[in-house]
Formats: C-alpha cells, structure tokens, sequence
C-alpha cells in the first residue's frame, strides 16, 4: 500500500525570514504530484519540513502509510525515513569518496529496508544499467547524470512507500533531464510509490505528473488538477513562458 501525503496551514522559514505562508497541498495514494515554481520562491524548504529539517511553526505535516496516520511535525529525519519516506535532496548529496554500490547500500540502512537489499539492488541495476556497469566507481568521479541516477537508486534502497524528489533537472543537460524524469515514473510505477516531486523546469514535470501546484513567494497561487489545466494556466504562462 502506497502513502499518502496532507500538508496544512503550513508557515516555515530560517531564523526572522519568513519562507512559506500557510500552505496547503496534499499527495493521494499512487499520484505523483509537481511541485512547480521558479528559484527562491519555497520548494525546497517545504519539502524540508516534511523530512523534518526545518521545523515549521504552524501548520501541520500528516502522512498515512498502511493505514497509520501520523503528524511528522517535531518528528527527526531519520524517524520519518523509518516510516517509510525517501528523499532525494537537491545537488544530489552522495557520498563522493565512496562507490555507487557502497553509496546504495548506505540507502537501506533502515530495517524495514534490509531484507529487501537484494531485490532493489537488482531494481536499480534494471534501470539504471549505466549503475551496474559502474558499480564500483567512486561516486564523486561520475558525471551529473550519473550522478542523479545513484541518488535516486539510493532512495529506493530504503523501500519507501513515498518519494520527495527535490529538483531533480538542476545542473543536468536536457537530454538528461528527460531521462531523469521517466526513470523517476519508472521507479514509482515498479515500487508502488507515492511521489511529490519539486521542479522548475515545467515542460518536463508535467509529462509524468497527475497533477500539481504552483509556489510563488511561498504561497500556493494555483492549484492544477490535471496537466492540462497546468498548461493552460495565467501563472504557468507568466512564469515558464514570458507571456
């Protein structure tokens, strides 16, 4: 059973800066769902909240997974990995020094994860070959790309029952980018996953999104069922094509 995802009222900065104003968005159980706004504007720091490296101070951050449900606010890091949440942070975050299958296996550290080490190594391996290949590579010598496919293997290793995916295109050339983003529906078709998903780049997102929302300032200014009211939205225009 996939998870699912209900933020709310959510207001979160660093320190005096304030960064989110109560925002709200929810993830159901299956969807994969963009989050879409340019640079500056909170992505990065509402997915940090959820994974509990921001605290917020309002709102409230529910996940229900297998039925449970449970307010990760106040909860650390590693208590929201353990419940089944995976993270692949922007910039990618390896482990440089040591290699790609070291870097994988570093993903299932969790319990729930051990038993399955095998059967989502051989996973990844499957969609990502260039990983196999390279298994034992120093991950800080891999190109960009590269280096994005091990960082999302290395969330799968963790057998999560949802995915955050912050800025998955940054740094990486178009082609890149659109094989960056049908591994990511890959990955959550094979593995039964939950997936918010932050991004810039707009074209690419909403070709594997079901829906999304848009961030400007740190609110949430529009809300797209589909992604054809996303394409067909004023903000969406304004932002991504100059109109």
């Amino acid at each position: 059973m996939a998870a699912s995802l209900r933020i709310s009222g959510l207001d979160a900065g660093y320190g005096a800066v304030s960064v989110l104003h109560g925002v709200s968005l929810d993830v159901r159980e299956g969807e994969t769902v963009a989050l879409l706004g340019t640079n500056g504007n909170g992505k990065s720091t509402l997915m940090k909240c959820v994974m509990g490296m921001i605290r917020p101070s309002a709102g409230t951050i529910e996940v229900e997974i297998d039925g449970v449900k449970t307010n990760l606010v106040g909860m650390t890091t590693e208590e929201i990995v353990n419940l089944g949440i995976g993270f692949v942070p922007e910039g990618r975050r390896l482990f440089p020094r040591l290699t790609v299958n070291e870097n994988l296996l570093m993903g299932a550290f969790r319990i729930a994860a051990r038993s399955q080490i095998e059967r989502n190594l051989a996973f990844c391996f499957e969609v990502f070959p260039r990983l196999a290949e390279r298994r034992k590579q120093l991950a800080g010598s891999m190109s960009g790309g590269e280096q994005q496919m091990v960082a999302l293997a290395r969330a799968l290793m963790s057998a999560p029952k949802m995915l955050l995916i912050d800025e998955p295109s940054v740094g990486l050339a178009p082609l890149l980018v659109a094989r960056t983003i049908d591994s990511i529906k890959t990955l959550k078709d094979g593995f039964q996953l939950s997936v918010l998903m932050a991004e810039q780049n707009f074209t690419q997102a909403i070709r594997i999104a079901d829906r999304g929302y848009v961030i400007v300032h740190g609110h949430i200014e529009f809300e797209g069922g589909s992604a054809e009211e996303l394409n067909n939205n004023d903000i969406i225009r304004e932002l991504y094509m100059g109109a």
